[in-house]
């Protein structure tokens, strides 16, 4: 049964129709580097680090349409970048979506290779992974489960959540931010139209509406500035940052953990309308750490600036001696309105670091959360080439604060 199974998987993969592209062969990644500790895997693009979920939990996305034929590409080497990618995030809360879709005969790991995955990705892995989200799953998904459950713990099972269609996933993640290859689109398209329209077509994402009088989350630090009586800093980010000095600075994990939408969701629907927010009724430390980090990711632009993005990218590239000179340089061309946020950020991250010891945050952890909140690029998403240079970036200026802040002041700044 299990082998007829699996025949007629591949035949359903192999009978699309005509005018569905299935691509063989892998694509030249352009913003992978060829001195990529895993170059010969990245330039395939099969893995893609895709913005956040709506529990602001980091997503990574698995697209089988893009595994070349098995005789191209070193499994094992595909495994150990696989947690190469899983190791920067694995200390947080994270998401994976798997793209089944191109999966066939010619590029199927064989079930020996997925049996020794399953059980390298031990506890550290499993852990904080909230959700695995296997898209458009056939057959042979089916029968891998029934191969693979005596094996599957239940609580691992529970996080395994099948999405049939595309449409699927836009109730649990920011979907305009996802990397979805052209063939997994067409695929989906093609199941619309020949199930006549029962499928929810993709929406996309309506027109941004005019602010409310006291919007708080989505709007530009000036707009904030305008309507806070010409103060800099963020209601938002004071208030989460003074409570969290006050009773979180100890925490172990702080900042690593995820809130249930609706907590999220309420709170900031309380900001938006000008309503006090009293964040003792959430009984829980990560409420306004995670708010911190949803403002952070929701504004327009990032802080740090769209102009900014190119040279931070260019840290990795200075010599290590030279590298918090050159983060000065970077935030000192800042707008002030920019610098005197990040200014008062930085000041806090840092204080955080200090207590590392209680909350098992430093610099290098508080970057790794926080660096994507404050640098994104113009267009689409970062590309985990980006991640290394925009993580050390955020780290040294968590740790050289100090250093990198102590000569440029602005009028109305203030610190936490």
């Amino acid at each position: 049964m299990t082998v007829v199974e699996l025949q007629k998987d591949e035949e359903e993969l192999a009978h699309l129709g005509d005018d569905t592209v299935v691509d063989s062969g892998y694509r030249e990644a352009s913003d992978v580097s060829i001195t990529h500790p895993y170059y010969d895997i990245a330039r395939h693009g099969i893995i893609h680090v895709a913005g956040d979920d709506n529990s602001g939990r980091k997503v990574i996305t698995f697209s089988c349409c893009y595994l070349p034929p098995c005789h191209e590409i070193d499994h094992v080497r595909l495994l150990e970048y696989l947690k190469y990618t899983l190791d920067q995030y694995v200390e947080n809360d994270y998401t994976v979506i798997y793209f089944h879709y191109g999966l066939r005969s010619c590029n199927k790991p064989s079930l020996s290779w997925l049996q020794s995955a399953y059980k390298a990705f031990d506890r550290k892995y499993k852990k904080n992974l909230k959700a695995l989200y296997v898209v458009h799953p056939t057959n042979f998904i089916k029968v891998l489960w029934k191969i693979f459950k005596p094996v599957i713990s239940h609580k691992f099972g529970k996080k395994i959540l099948y999405m049939n269609h595309l449409s699927d996933l836009q109730q649990h993640l920011r979907f305009n931010r996802l990397i979805i290859p052209k063939e997994v689109l067409q695929h989906d398209e093609k199941l619309r139209i020949q199930q006549k329209g029962r499928i929810p077509a993709i929406t996309k994402a309506p027109p941004p509406r005019p602010p409310l009088p006291m919007q708080q989350f989505g709007v530009t630090l000036q707009y904030l500035k305008n309507k806070n009586n010409g103060k800099l800093i963020p209601p938002v980010m004071e208030q989460t940052i003074s409570y969290l000095k006050l009773k979180g600075m100890r925490a172990e994990g702080l900042f690593r953990r995820s809130v249930a939408v609706h907590i999220i969701k309420d709170i900031q629907k309380l900001y938006n309308l000008g309503k006090p927010v009293n964040l003792d009724e959430y009984g829980d430390i990560h409420v306004p750490a995670v708010i911190l980090k949803t403002f952070l990711r929701e504004l327009p632009e990032p802080l740090l600036t769209y102009a900014s993005y190119r040279p931070i990218l260019e840290i990795a590239n200075v010599e290590t001696i030279l590298r918090v000179n050159s983060c000065k340089q970077i935030v000192h061309q800042l707008p002030e309105h920019n610098y005197a946020v990040l200014k008062y950020l930085m000041c806090f991250l840092n204080m955080v670091s200090q207590e590392n010891i209680n909350n098992k945050m430093t610099a290098s952890n508080l970057a790794c959360i926080f660096g994507l909140n404050l640098a994104w690029p113009r267009e689409g998403t970062p590309s985990l080439n980006a991640l290394v240079p925009v993580n050390m970036f955020t780290e040294l200026l968590i740790e050289h604060y100090s250093t990198i802040f102590n000569t440029r002041t602005v009028p109305g700044e203030s610190l936490p």
